[in-house]
């Protein structure tokens, strides 16, 4: 992943929240800058009305497009990888010839590991969380493995039906329906009221927004005070003093993984520390894991490769996420990030 800063950072409001992030996005391609003639108001006022329309068209697609990847690639990752459909957390220089089972495990690691970044321990004086919220929550692995670790109520949010009814299958076969339920709703138009959760978590779903100051400030609204906010997401690297975009060469490598995953507008992670100064939340932070998830995509093709691998892609004949994990570029990101990371 060419330019992809995979990122955690720790965040809280003014009585304490937190927050971690990794991540990756896609450009859209938007309308043509208006100009407004002084003697062409109505002219203008319509080409405006224009680029509304149509930066709303391009949100609902990709809405759209999101959900039909997830409906139909989720079932090929749970086949090959289970519950968790996010990044491991290796020492660096792990061997990626390790077994399935070591790399879910390294999944399992990411998230006490964040958990641990973000100042959440099991030991006193730490306050345990109760109620939390799953942005993105794929088909629940994060809330049912918090849910069970804490005993806390959860609740996951997904633009794919698919994922929401499996999530929900697979907490009542756990035995966890009175504590994790699931449901399809847009992370930037959530359906729960102010001040909701004491845990807002986020985990490599931010790449998939295409409005990141909306993605924000929906995860402060819900979190209550005192809360953590953790984003876990793909980011590109930082920008120079005296840079105001990425690299030719950087953008198109960018381009073209986020075509195969549906994902919008890709900012660093100054862009994330920026917006999450705006609220004036306390003890944020944010720290660069790219050497720590780099052979995880590189164990992902290779899965694709034996015969469970190949029989699942095979019968996902759509654009789905076995087009990514089946393309050797997502592994340059990692294999890159240092030597553009000037």
């Amino acid at each position: 992943m060419a330019c992809v800063s995979y990122q955690t950072a720790g965040l809280s409001s003014s009585t304490t929240t937190r927050a971690v992030l990794p991540r990756m996005c896609y450009r859209l391609n938007r309308a043509s800058t208006v100009v407004v003639g002084a003697n062409s108001r109505n002219r203008g006022l319509r080409r405006l009305n224009a680029v509304a329309e149509t930066a709303a068209m391009e949100a609902v697609e990709l809405k759209k497009g999101i959900a039909e990847l997830y409906d139909e690639s989720s079932g090929l990752w749970e086949n090959i990888w289970g519950d968790h459909m996010h990044h491991g957390y290796y020492d660096p220089d792990t061997d990626v010839s390790v077994s399935i089972p070591d790399h879910r495990a390294a999944q399992i690691r990411m998230i006490d590991e964040v958990l641990r970044f973000a100042g959440i321990s099991e030991e006193p004086p730490t306050r345990l969380p109760k109620n939390l919220v799953d942005v993105g929550c794929g088909i629940g692995g994060s809330s049912r493995y918090l849910a069970s670790k804490y005993g806390a109520n959860a609740k996951g949010i997904t633009l794919s039906p698919v994922q929401a009814e499996r999530a929900n299958a697979l907490a009542a076969a756990q035995g966890l329906a009175n504590q994790a339920s699931f449901q399809v709703a847009d992370a930037l138009d959530q359906p729960f009221p102010d001040g909701e959760f004491d845990l807002v978590w986020s985990m490599e779903s931010g790449e998939h927004m295409p409005d990141k100051a909306k993605f924000v400030n929906e995860l402060v609204r819900v979190a209550a005070p005192g809360a953590t906010i953790i984003i876990v997401t793909w980011c590109h690297r930082d920008l120079g003093a005296s840079e105001k975009t990425l690299k030719p060469d950087e953008k198109s490598l960018l381009d073209r993984i986020c075509n195969s995953f549906y994902l919008p507008a890709w900012c660093s992670t100054a862009d994330y520390l920026k917006l999450l100064e705006s609220h004036s939340l306390e003890d944020i932070k944010a720290e660069d894991w790219s050497p720590y998830v780099a052979p995880f995509w590189p164990a992902v093709i290779r899965s694709a490769l034996t015969w469970k691998g190949f029989t699942s892609l095979h019968k996902n004949n759509k654009r789905s996420i076995g087009n990514a994990i089946d393309d050797p570029r997502i592994q340059e990101g990692p294999n890159q990030k240092h030597e553009m990371n000037v």
